[in-house]
């Protein structure tokens, strides 16, 4: 995790809040850096966490949690992370055959008919359920009662990917809202996504999803690409939006504008045109 992000939300892994929904989003830049930070919080949190990794392979996540601090190999042998290799189950579901529906069944199950009106293709829309049960599965509480971990965590890298897949935006949302609350109403637990914004005017899709998830946050975390382009020295600027939705509009939302550059195993923020560098 990153020291300086978590001062700028002001928790830390010993005090963190539980039954929130943090929405990640990535416009123009790689947000990346937003899914390690959180996935080694919650494992240093001693959170139980289901990890739904569609974008890259484990290897991949466990050589950057191991540069902070935590080792996903350890936290999936001791039963704190379950862990779903979107890349390598895709495999799976394709060319073996399954006693059980598979997480990712949609991929082969989908039914793809061309929609009303407009030239693309759709999967079924209750085919994301095998994918929910999985996660109410692996976030369960233990069967004798005893709480080994202190709360279920949900992380999602990321949900666009679903998009690219053919699923539809209500689908996914009703996926989340199922998954709310699993986890965050019933068990008290949290749940972080990742969203790209492609910021195209024509990805209706892509837009449903993202408004749809950021009436529902709780913790708005936007990574944005620096309007002049690029910069060595800064690499992008993180838009923070707090929100409380049971409140009025002009109640509940507090937001922190900061610049940010990454580094090997740290990222440091800094106010605008405030960069070491510049100065």
């Amino acid at each position: 995790m990153f020291p300086e992000l978590n001062n700028l939300l002001d928790t830390t892994p010993d005090r963190a809040e539980q039954g929130k929904l943090t929405l990640l989003c990535d416009a123009k830049t790689d947000g990346s850096f937003l899914v390690h930070h959180f996935l080694s919080f919650y494992l240093k949190a001693n959170c139980k966490v289901c990890f739904v990794a569609l974008i890259q392979s484990f290897s991949h996540y466990n050589i950057v949690g191991q540069k902070l601090g935590v080792s996903l190999t350890a936290a999936r042998e001791c039963g704190q992370l379950v862990f779903l290799e979107g890349l390598k189950s895709s495999v799976d579901v394709f060319f073996r055959a399954q006693a059980e529906p598979h997480p990712l069944q949609f991929l082969r199950s989908a039914s793809l008919q061309p929609c009303s009106e407009v030239h693309t293709w759709e999967a079924d829309a209750g085919n994301l359920q095998p994918l929910y049960e999985f996660v109410r599965e692996a976030l369960k509480p233990a069967d004798d009662g005893q709480a080994a971990w202190r709360c279920p965590v949900l992380l999602v890298d990321d949900l666009s990917v679903l998009l690219s897949l053919g699923m539809g935006a209500v689908a996914v949302l009703d996926f989340i809202h199922y998954c709310r609350a699993a986890v965050c109403w019933e068990q008290k637990g949290n749940i972080v996504a990742l969203v790209h914004d492609s910021g195209d005017a024509e990805d209706e899709e892509n837009d449903i999803l993202l408004n749809g998830l950021s009436h529902q946050s709780h913790l708005i975390l936007r990574a944005e690409g620096l309007a002049t382009g690029f910069c060595r020295d800064v690499h992008g600027q993180l838009k923070i939006l707090w929100r409380t939705p049971s409140q009025p509009a002009a109640q509940r939302d507090r937001s922190l504008t900061y610049q940010y550059k990454i580094q090997d195993k740290s990222v440091s923020f800094f106010a605008k045109g405030m960069s070491p560098a510049i100065l």
